[in-house]
C-alpha cells in the first residue's frame, strides 16, 4: 500500500468515526466522559484470580478501564481485549446480560476506543480468565484508528514523532519508560540515604557554565536581558555549598546547543551531586556503590547484555589513568610536547585547529583512539587541567587535575572531580578560558565574577559529580539510541508539514 493511499484510508476512518461520534452524541451518549473509578489494574486481575478453573465464576464485581485493542463477534456474543497501563485483559458479553441498546453500542465501539468496564472474571472454555461484562461506560471515542491493526508502530521516525501511537501500540516502550522512573526513583532513594538533599536551579541564567558547551540563547522581554538555558547543574549547586549545605543533588534538564547522535540528544536529563569535605576518591566509590546497586536492584545480577556484550558492575571498576591510556591506545602521552600531539592527530586524520591548543588535541585524540577502547566500566582518571577548569589541580602533578570519567562501552556515563574551590585559581582559570575562547575555541567556559565571589567566602573541600541520566537508562533497558529513553526527543521539521 502506497504511502497515499494509507493517508486516504486514514482520513476516510476518521470521517467514519466522526459520524458515529454525531450518532452517539443523538442517542444521549457521551462520547467523552468526565471520570471513571476502576476498583482494579488488568495486571492486579490476572494476579488477584489466577486461581480460578474453567467454568468457574467469581462472585466479587470489579471495575476497569482500557483501551480497546481487539474485538470478534460471535451472534449475541462478543469477545474483546483491552490494556491499561500495566496490563491486557480480555472482555466477554451477551445480549442476554446487556440492554439491547448497550449491546449495539458495544458492537458499534471501534478499536483504539476507551471503555470502563463492570461484572466479574471467569475462565471461558478455552481456559482464558476474562471478564464478564454487566455493564460499560464510553469514557473516550478515539477518533484515529491505531497502526496496522494494533501490530505495532515499527517505523522509528513515526514512533519518536508520535510517541503517544507508540506507547499505545508497543508494550516494550511503556515497560522502558516505567524501567527509566524506577531507575531515578532508586537515585533519589540512594541519595536520600546517604543524606543528601534534593534542590532545584535556574535553568535560565545570565552566564552559562559547569561544562564546555554551546548554549541555547533566548531574551528576557521585561528585563531586556539576554539569558540562556542552563547547559549544567554545576555553579549553583556549589554556590549552595558555599552556604552551608554539605550534601546536595539535583536532576534536572539541561541543553546544549550541539550535535545529535545516538549518545545526545539537545535537552537530556542530568544527576549533579555535591559533597562537602570529600575528594574525586570519595566521590569514585559513591559512584561505583551507586551505579552497582542500580543494576543489582534491577536485574538481581551485576551482569547484564547491552547490544549483545556482556557488562560487568560488580564493584570495584577498573581503573587507569588517562596518560597510561594514551600511552597504551594511542602512543603518545600527554606529557608530550603540543606539536606531536598536534601530528599525532593528524595521522588519525582528525581535524586539527589552526591555534593548537594541548587540551584540545588530549581530547581530539582521546575521543579517537582511547574511549572506542573502552568496553567495560572503567573509571579513567586524571584529566589535563587545560580541559577541566573547575577541578582541583592533583596533588602530586600540578598539570593534571583530579577528575574522573565513569566510561561504559565507549560511552561516557559521569564526569567528577576534585572541586577547585581556590578563588585565586579559579578566577586565573576562567581568564585562561575567555582567552580560549578569542584564540577561536567556541566551547569554552564564560567569566562568572559571582561564582568567583562566592568562593571568595569560602566552600569547603567538596567532590562534585555528574551522571547522564538517559545515557544510564540506555544501559539499564538495552536501548541503542538514546532516544529510546526519552520521551519525546528533538526532531527536525518534517518538509511541508504545516501543522
Amino acid at each position: 500500500m502506497s504511502e497515499t493511499q494509507s493517508t486516504v484510508e486514514h482520513l476516510n476512518e476518521e470521517e467514519v468515526r466522526l459520524q458515529k461520534l454525531e450518532t452517539y452524541r443523538q442517542a444521549g451518549v457521551e462520547p467523552f466522559a468526565y471520570s471513571f473509578t476502576p476498583t482494579h489494574k488488568l495486571a492486579q486481575l490476572t494476579t488477584d484470580y489466577a486461581h480460578l478453573e474453567s467454568g468457574d465464576h467469581a462472585e466479587e464485581t470489579v471495575c476497569v478501564a482500557g483501551r480497546i485493542v481487539a474485538k470478534r463477534g460471535h451472534g449475541k456474543a462478543t469477545f474483546g481485549n483491552i490494556i491499561d497501563q500495566d496490563g491486557a485483559g480480555q472482555y466477554y458479553a451477551n445480549l442476554s446480560t446487556l440492554e439491547e441498546t448497550d449491546f449495539n453500542l458495544l458492537l458499534s465501539l471501534d478499536v483504539g476506543d476507551i471503555i470502563g468496564i463492570t461484572g466479574h472474571m471467569f475462565v471461558s472454555k478455552r481456559g482464558e480468565l476474562t471478564l464478564f461484562m454487566e455493564s460499560f461506560t464510553l469514557l473516550t471515542k478515539a477518533l484515529l484508528p491505531l497502526p496496522e491493526k494494533y501490530h505495532g508502530l515499527q517505523d522509528k521516525e513515526l514512533r519518536y514523532r508520535q510517541r503517544y501511537v507508540d506507547l499505545i501500540a508497543n508494550p516494550d516502550v511503556r515497560r522502558l519508560f516505567q524501567t527509566r522512573s524506577q531507575v531515578v526513583h532508586g537515585i533519589r532513594e540512594f541519595l536520600h540515604q546517604k543524606e543528601f538533599m534534593e534542590v532545584e536551579t535556574p535553568v535560565l541564567q545570565s552566564i552559562y557554565g559547569g561544562a564546555s558547551a554551546r548554549p541555547f540563547k533566548t531574551f528576557h522581554n521585561e528585563l531586556q536581558q539576554d539569558l540562556y538555558l542552563r547547559i549544567a547543574l554545576e555553579l549553583h549547586l556549589k554556590r549552595l555549598v558555599v552556604g552551608g549545605f554539605e550534601r546536595v543533588f539535583e536532576i534536572g534538564r539541561v541543553f546544549r546547543n550541539e550535535g545529535i547522535s545516538w549518545k545526545h540528544n539537545p535537552e537530556y536529563t542530568l544527576l549533579e551531586l555535591y559533597q562537602a569535605y570529600a575528594d574525586y576518591n570519595d566521590i569514585m566509590a559513591l559512584t561505583e556503590e551507586l551505579v552497582s546497586s542500580l543494576v543489582f536492584k534491577q536485574f538481581g545480577t551485576y551482569e547484564i547484555e547491552y547490544q549483545g556484550v556482556t557488562l560487568n558492575f560488580e564493584a570495584p571498576f577498573d581503573r587507569i589513568t588517562m596518560d597510561d591510556a594514551m600511552k597504551q591506545y594511542a602512543g603518545v602521552s600527554m606529557m608530550d610536547d603540543v606539536q606531536v600531539l598536534a601530528d599525532k592527530a593528524k595521522s588519525l586524520g582528525l581535524e586539527v585547529p589552526e591555534v593548537l591548543h594541548k587540551g584540545e588535541l588530549i581530547n581530539l585524540i582521546y575521543d579517537k583512539s582511547v574511549e572506542p577502547q573502552l568496553i567495560q566500566p572503567t573509571f579513567m582518571m586524571d584529566y589535563p587541567w587545560e580541559t577541566s577548569p573547575l577541578a582541583k589541580r592533583k596533588r602530586d602533578n600540578d598539570q593534571l587535575v583530579e577528575r574522573f570519567e565513569l566510561i561504559v562501552n565507549k560511552m561516557e556515563l559521569a564526569n567528577a572531580f576534585t572541586e577547585l574551590n581556590d578563588p585565586i585559581d579559579q578566577n586565573a582559570r576562567f581568564e585562561d578560558q575567555v582567552k580560549a575562547k578569542e584564540a577561536g575555541f567556541d566551547e569554552t567556559h564564560e567569566m562568572d565574577h559571582d561564582f568567583v565571589n562566592a568562593l571568595k567566602y569560602g566552600m569547603p573541600p567538596t567532590g562534585g559529580l555528574g551522571i547522564g541520566i538517559d545515557r544510564l537508562v540506555m544501559l539499564l533497558t538495552d536501548a541503542a539510541s538514546i532516544r529510546e529513553v526519552i520521551c519525546f526527543p528533538h526532531m527536525r521539521d518534517q518538509k511541508g508539514d504545516d501543522s
